[in-house]
């Protein structure tokens, strides 16, 4: 199939599975897509069980591989994702927030890494596949950073305390691109000789030049489109500047080898801020904050029927269920000594409000970002169990944490209680 017909395809199939949910189903938009396309999937797997001779599978199967998962999210629509998001991060409550969300985003990925890691060997161990402490570093890096996408889909209707919810949303734009560089490093040490090649100062610099590196490329060419939009009134042109500054930030940093997601975020945060605030006039900012909001849910849909469909292609072999069982709770476990050692760290000098440590750990979702690293891991014999293991708990945090998550806001802390120490 040509890339129309693929395209055209998937908006298809995303505005009928979009229509059915919103008519009959009445799940949140995201997740309702998501449960769709995989139980769509799970039906084709069934169909082409029973009768293995129809073609339909064979080529539904073979369309779907033309798309490279990989590719499309974290070269393709993260950087409009992240953009989207970032235009609506509030920098008085970010620049407020900012120790919280910056050692959650940090530290809290570093921490979490590593005691998922160990809980990723053992597991391997007791179930009969034993994977290398250094995959399973990679594994607990892939693994680590909260989705985004699928956080801040969810936080639009979760009722999160105001500094809460900025500490959710802001650690989950900032340590998307803080496990992508660490997922990079740890991915080459693990591929060039496991964990005796990994040189933890040599990480350390490369992790935090990339970080910083991409911070400061994305201020300057937000920078830059700011003076751009502050030259001019015309909504139109206004709104292709930010389309140019989301694809050349972007590139710029994939050349340069540091962050492109943390780029994108910093650039985002400016325009959203000052840019509307002094470089856009009413009618500009309106336009342009609805243009980022259309692109926001179209591609967010398209990623959630994505990852429901990608089942079709993944084939995993049941023998890894133990692991990808296991994977879950540990992957929990790791979220919420994370937190914790954050949020304890923080709270001589930060307010938190009420029930961050239980709110922080249940929504730390994780989605299409985790499942792009993984299938982007070389053809290893550690691959199909990470990737199992990954996809488990993709699935479960988006269905399980993201729909329960009102729940847990309501048994441990409402939007109206004042705030508190933890």
């Amino acid at each position: 199939m040509s890339l129309f017909e693929i395209i055209a395809g998937l908006l298809v199939l995303t505005a009928l599975f979009a229509w059915a949910n919103h008519r009959l189903v009445g799940l949140p938009h995201n997740v309702g897509l998501l449960v769709m396309a995989f139980a769509a999937s799970l039906v084709l797997v069934g169909l082409e069980l029973m009768v293995p001779e129809t073609p339909i599978f064979a080529e539904l199967t073979g369309t779907i591989q033309e798309i490279d998962f990989s590719e499309t999210l974290l070269h393709g629509m993260l950087g409009f994702l992240l953009f989207a998001g970032a235009l609506q991060v509030d920098i008085g409550l970010l620049r407020d927030r900012a120790w919280a969300v910056g050692i959650m985003a940090t530290l809290g990925v570093v921490i979490s890494t590593v005691v998922i890691a160990l809980g990723i060997w053992f597991a391997g161990s007791a179930v009969g596949l034993p994977i290398s402490f250094a995959w399973a570093l990679v594994f607990g890096a892939l693994i680590s950073p909260t989705d985004p996408i699928a956080v801040l889909a969810i936080l639009k209707h979760a009722g999160v305390p105001e500094t809460l919810e900025m500490d959710m949303a802001g650690e989950s734009l900032f340590n998307d691109g803080v496990g992508v560089v660490l997922f990079t490093i740890l991915l080459s040490a693990a591929i060039s000789g496991g964990e005796n090649s990994i040189d933890f100062l040599e990480l350390g610099r490369l992790f935090f030049a990339e970080a910083l590196g991409g911070a400061a490329l994305g201020l300057a060419t937000g920078y830059i489109a700011y003076r751009a939009m502050r030259a001019i009134d015309d909504y139109p042109i206004e709104i292709l500047i930010s389309l140019a500054l989301v694809m050349g930030t972007y590139a710029i940093a994939e050349h340069l080898h540091i962050s492109g997601p943390i780029a994108v975020v910093s650039a985002g945060v400016l325009i959203g801020n000052r840019g509307a605030a002094i470089a856009m006039s009413e009618t500009t900012r309106r336009h342009l904050f609805d243009f980022w909001i259309v692109i926001d849910e179209i591609l967010n849909s398209l990623l959630f029927l994505l990852i429901g469909l990608e089942v079709l292609v993944l084939q995993f072999d049941a023998a890894f269920a133990p692991f990808a069982g296991l994977a879950v709770p540990i992957v929990l476990f790791g979220r919420l000594v994370a937190v914790s050692i954050s949020v304890f760290a923080l709270s001589a000098w930060e307010e938190f409000a009420k029930g961050t440590i239980p709110i922080l750990t249940w929504g730390g979702v994780r989605g299409g970002i985790s499942v792009a690293l993984a299938l982007s891991i070389p053809d290893v014999d550690e691959k199909p169990a990470l990737l199992a293991a990954t996809y488990c708990v993709a699935l479960f945090t988006i269905l399980v944490q993201g729909l329960t998550l009102p729940t847990v806001i309501r048994w441990f802390g409402q939007k109206e209680q004042p705030e508190l120490k933890v």
